[in-house]
């Protein structure tokens, strides 16, 4: 044998002398932990070059015993000695799956053709990846009645994955929902009656959460919530459009398809066990959803951005999404939303993974916050509102009287909500109010002009 074929990797070690022994045992348990097969070699040195060494049955049988004594749990390498550019070294062969692996009472993990010690939290990971699915959320028992499910939402989930259907307890069965008679957890998530999960979503008034101005929790079922995110964040931030033949077609400044992938992504790999929520939050700058669960199994942010890698963390609710076509069996969600959305941008803060999309029309806003002092306090009578803040003025040229709940209630806003807006247009000089909180009314001082509205946002 050539020793132009031996090179030290994430499977393979090379030691020149069992003098290094222990060395070489931390080596094995490291490549066992990551990889489950590799090769040690006795006689190598690392840069690949045969030193040889001298070999007899006893030098086996003591290598032998060696890895029996300190390596747990057992395991039962192939030891041989080879001949290596006319050189006698020796072959250590091993695998096993039985992770994770210790060596002298410590586990270790193969980093390229490093061996570094395991961490309490990395040791806790690599056991959970071992037992994954034993330990799986989304497919264990619970203790939910059958009568506690929605026989309707089942038929139309039925219907829409394309299965015949009988009766509720055959459609669970044949979606694997149900296990010794016994739902499992998945299930309550797509079709109990009463709402088994919540997602909370806000508005802030700028690029930081240190005023809300629209806050709103939805209760509902997975299915449900998908869409209620989607819906939120569609409803504020702009929305432009562009002319297809003689229709107008909606062009929000975010795209659809990669906000859509991000929801269902954020539901589909959250960590369940984890009571937090699911986030919408919709900044002056950004759009974030955050979901609990950072990556698994050592997955990073630059992997997944290189497409086509998925670690799967609740694997049946996947396949129920994928059933109805909102998911891609081969992992295509991440590339999906990096094509539409190239700039997107992903973190990992405190146990939640965050993906991040920047708004196109506040990089437009930016400008005007430039804008001499002495133009912005001249131009505070003709100020321009948009979105939200022109709806109210609008309503109150109507009816000046009009009430903060009842233009909460006009504007599908929060009381707070509101506030902020009536608190801007008063700082603007657009509006004004006259007389008392509950006898007065409000005056818009802003001319009436339609032509005008539309222009810039508050």
């Amino acid at each position: 044998m050539s020793s132009e074929s031996l090179r030290e990797s994430e499977t393979v070690e090379l030691k020149k002398s069992l003098a290094e022994l222990k060395e070489g045992l931390v080596s094995m348990v490291a490549i066992l932990n990551k990889h489950g097969a590799g090769e040690l070699w006795f006689g190598v040195a690392p840069s690949g070059k045969a030193v040889g060494l001298d070999v007899t049955d006893k030098t086996l049988r003591d290598l032998s015993q060696a890895i029996a004594a300190h390596i747990e749990p057992k395991v039962y390498p192939h030891v041989a000695a080879q001949t290596v550019d006319g050189k006698t070294c020796i072959q250590v062969r091993f695998s096993g799956q039985d992770t994770p692996y210790f060596a002298h009472g410590r586990a270790w993990m193969r980093v390229a053709d490093e061996d570094r010690q395991l961490s309490a939290k990395a040791l806790q990971n690599l056991i959970l990846v071992k037992h994954r699915q034993g330990l799986l959320w989304d497919n264990q028992p619970t203790d939910l009645p059958l009568t506690a499910l929605d026989e309707a939402k089942i038929r139309r989930f039925v219907e829409r994955a394309g299965l015949p259907w009988d009766t509720p307890a055959n459609a669970l069965a044949k979606l694997e929902l149900m296990q010794d008679g016994r739902l499992l957890n998945a299930a309550r998530l797509f079709f109990a009656k009463a709402a088994p999960i919540q997602l909370r979503c806000a508005v802030f008034a700028s690029t930081d959460s240190a005023t809300i101005i629209d806050r709103h929790d939805f209760d509902g079922d997975i299915l449900e919530l998908i869409e209620e995110a989607q819906k939120y964040i569609l409803k504020n931030i702009h929305i432009g459009m562009r002319l297809e033949g003689m229709y107008r077609v909606d062009v929000p400044e975010i795209s659809t398809a990669a906000l859509r992938e991000a929801v269902i992504n954020a539901f589909c790999h959250r960590d369940w066990r984890d009571p937090d929520y699911i986030h919408i939050a919709v900044f002056k700058d950004r759009v974030e959803i955050r979901n609990p669960g950072i990556l698994l199994d050592g997955l990073t942010i630059d992997d997944i951005r290189q497409g086509n890698v998925s670690r799967r963390r609740n694997p049946l609710i996947a396949d129920l999404l994928r059933r109805i076509q909102m998911v891609e069996a081969w992992g295509r969600g991440m590339p999906l939303m990096l094509e539409n959305a190239p700039t997107v941008k992903f973190r990992q803060v405190a146990g939640l993974f965050i993906a991040s999309f920047d708004r196109p029309s506040f990089l437009e806003e930016v400008p005007q916050k430039t804008v001499d002092k002495s133009k912005e306090t001249t131009g505070k009578t003709t100020g321009r509102t948009t979105g939200k803040a022109a709806e109210l003025l609008a309503l109150l040229r109507l009816q000046p009287q009009t009430t903060t709940p009842e233009l909460a209630a006009a504007l599908d806003l929060t009381v707070d909500g509101v506030n902020y807006h009536l608190r801007k247009l008063q700082k603007m000089g657009l509006l004004q109010r006259v007389g008392g909180r509950k006898s007065g009314n409000w005056e818009v001082l802003e001319p009436a002009d339609s032509a005008q509205a539309g222009r810039v946002g508050v």
